[in-house]
């Protein structure tokens, strides 16, 4: 009887046991709950709003409102114009922000700090505020194209136009790139290029052959990251132009917050397009990253 009751209370320990570490292994769970169902509801239910809404045309389903995108030039013109200011401000912008991390690296830590501080402030100052700041500086009678036409540098320059709204992305862009290949750069080993001096190699040789390789993966993801904001800018090319010049997001407000034509499933035709490019462009992106690790393997 004795042993007949301490295998039963084994076994009843065993299943406690066994239910505890369940219990235990759900926790995490539990605490991601409140989170799954934020991002659920912000983020995975408006997708869904979108996509179904995109095949409604007059009440029924169809795929007319995609038609219509492809039939229309006014709205592929958005895209083009969207895609030209995107990828050409985060090219400038990648750039510029390397050459200028590569320098901040032989700065002293308080200088670097300030810095990287000052970057962190001038990446959020966007949107209303930034327009206005340009229309101040470098509008028609802006203080900076006074300035310029003056002593004969520029003889015209339209900031509400192509190169005037390329102007104000690579603004906002610098400071993004700056950030986020930041940590990059500080990741280089100092005493990398030191052995690479010792043996024989010139600077442009360490960057193409070691620095560059590197850096790889963390360029390509800034390109993707930055591609993806410039995409989804509005609020400072509205306030530039009060939606006169023709990119996809002012042509998506226009179709849910117009005054003459409201069409919300066109715009939502018009989003899961944009989605499915950013997608594809991410893809790709992957694609690269995972080859450059491969590489360096």
């Amino acid at each position: 009887m004795n042993t007949i009751s301490v295998a039963a209370v084994d076994t009843s320990s065993s299943k406690s046991n066994r239910k505890l570490l369940r219990l235990t292994k759900l926790k995490p769970a539990f605490v991601l709950l409140p989170f799954a169902l934020l991002f659920f509801m912000f983020q995975i239910a408006p997708m869904l709003w979108v996509l179904f809404n995109s095949f409604i045309y007059e009440g029924e389903l169809s795929l007319e409102n995609y038609q219509e995108i492809f039939d229309s030039a006014f709205i592929l013109q958005g895209f083009t114009n969207s895609l030209w200011l995107a990828i050409t401000s985060s090219l400038i912008a990648i750039i510029i922000a390397a050459l200028f991390v590569s320098s901040l690296r032989r700065f002293d830590s308080r200088v670097r700090d300030l810095i990287v501080s000052f970057t962190n402030m001038t990446a959020n100052f966007s949107g209303v505020p930034l327009a206005f700041a340009f229309i101040i500086i470098l509008g028609f009678n802006g203080a900076l194209t006074l300035l310029l036409k003056k002593y004969g540098i520029i003889d015209d320059f339209n900031l509400y136009g192509q190169w005037g709204l390329l102007a104000i992305y690579i603004y906002f862009q610098v400071p993004l790139a700056t950030l986020l290949l930041y940590p990059a750069f500080d990741a280089l080993s100092d005493d990398w290029q030191a052995a690479s001096s010792l043996l024989g190699a010139k600077n442009w040789q360490f960057w193409r052959y070691i620095g560059l390789p590197v850096l790889s993966p963390a360029l390509l993801g800034t390109f993707i990251i930055l591609i993806a904001n410039a995409m989804g800018a509005y609020a400072s090319i509205y306030a530039l132009t009060s939606g006169n010049y023709n990119v996809i997001t002012v042509r998506i407000a226009s179709l849910v917050s117009g005054d003459i034509f409201l069409e919300p499933n066109l715009a939502a035709a018009i989003s899961v397009l944009l989605i499915l490019l950013l997608a594809f462009i991410t893809l790709i992106n992957q694609l690269l990253i995972s080859r450059s690790y491969h590489a360096k393997r």
